[in-house]
């Protein structure tokens, strides 16, 4: 196994992605020979459109590309699945790779060189965001900005650094089996739960702000929603399985969105209750001027609905979980 990359073990789960998933395969593989050497597992969890015939369209091309079926259908349950089906004795680099995005040539071989050059257990990349939509426009450009994502900093960073947590690109297998692998009964947060045991055993994670990946931003406000919805949900699991304070600016959109459901009501006794409403809906209509004037461009309108869909949806999440959860781990730092 002299081969360059082939220690590489590449992993991408998949749902339902017909329309991204040959464009990902291809982004990592067709830009560089010695990819050709690398496995790459597409672990599928039951899709029920085209994703399973494109990606055995696609492997006629590139006979490196397997296709896994997971039956526990979760993304994090998907990437155990790969681990251990398919990583041999000769596998030292796992990257994580998301069907919903493009990389950039030689990402993969980036990712694995950063791997080795800091000796880290994981390295984490930037995501910037991209669109289909003129929604998903919108919702791209005010995501990477500290109003819609709170300044983390592998949403647009500029600054390679150790982190706590960031987008999960690569890791170490025997990193990675140490610490039990991702939570499989995560559906989302299982990188940011699994980087939290991660440090508390002792692993360190570089973010490589040099290297950058395209995230396409869900189309339509109803998807947003749910995705977001799903974050917030996923992150108060990860609280609460650890018993960790989340940090403020995770907690902001919590507390935003009691107050407003004291304050809009309260407001129709008294007027006075409306100060936050009206302070947060200026807010949402300064992003859409912002965004719309920076890019000359109207869909930067959609910036301030994507904004409230993302703080609301993610606040509306995490305290449905909070709620819901009776679950409680032993009590630990915050990530």
């Amino acid at each position: 196994m002299g081969h360059e990359n082939s220690d590489v073990l590449i992993v991408v789960p998949t749902l339902n992605e017909e329309r991204h998933i040959e464009r990902c395969i291809r982004s990592l593989l067709g830009n560089d020979p010695t990819m050709r050497h690398a496995m790459l597992i597409v672990a599928d969890g039951g899709s029920t459109d085209r994703t399973c015939a494109i990606v055995q369209g696609v492997a006629r091309d590139f006979d490196n590309v397997t296709l896994l079926h997971n039956p526990d259908r979760l993304q994090s349950a998907a990437v155990n699945l790969a681990i251990e089906k398919h990583a041999l004795q000769h596998h030292k680099y796992l990257v994580r790779c998301d069907a919903h995005s493009v990389y950039p040539a030689n990402y993969v071989a980036k990712v694995v060189e950063a791997l080795r050059a800091k000796d880290v257990a994981s390295v984490t990349t930037v995501m910037d965001a991209v669109f289909d939509t003129c929604f998903a426009k919108g919702a791209a450009w005010i995501v990477d900005t500290k109003l819609g994502s709170g300044g983390s900093a592998h949403r647009g960073g500029i600054t390679s650094r150790y982190v706590d947590h960031g987008h999960h690109a690569g890791m170490r297998i025997d990193w990675f089996r140490k610490v039990g692998g991702y939570d499989p009964t995560f559906a989302v947060n299982e990188d940011a739960e699994y980087d939290h045991r991660l440090v508390q055993t002792g692993g360190k994670i570089w973010l490589a702000a040099d290297i950058r990946m395209k995230y396409f931003m869900r189309s339509s406000p109803t998807a947003l929603l749910r995705q977001y919805f799903r974050y917030g949900r996923g992150r108060a699991r990860t609280v609460l399985k650890h018993r960790i304070l989340p940090r403020p600016r995770q907690m902001l959109p919590v507390i935003n969105l009691i107050l407003l459901c004291l304050t809009i009501p309260l407001g129709l006794l008294n007027p006075v209750f409306l100060v936050w409403p009206v302070a947060y809906g200026s807010l949402l209509v300064f992003a859409s001027i912002w965004m719309g004037a920076k890019h000359k461009e109207v869909c930067g309108l959609w910036s301030g609905p994507a904004l409230a869909i993302i703080h609301l949806g993610w606040a509306a999440g995490f305290i449905r979980e909070a709620l819901g959860r009776r679950d409680r781990g032993p009590v630990s730092r915050a990530i």
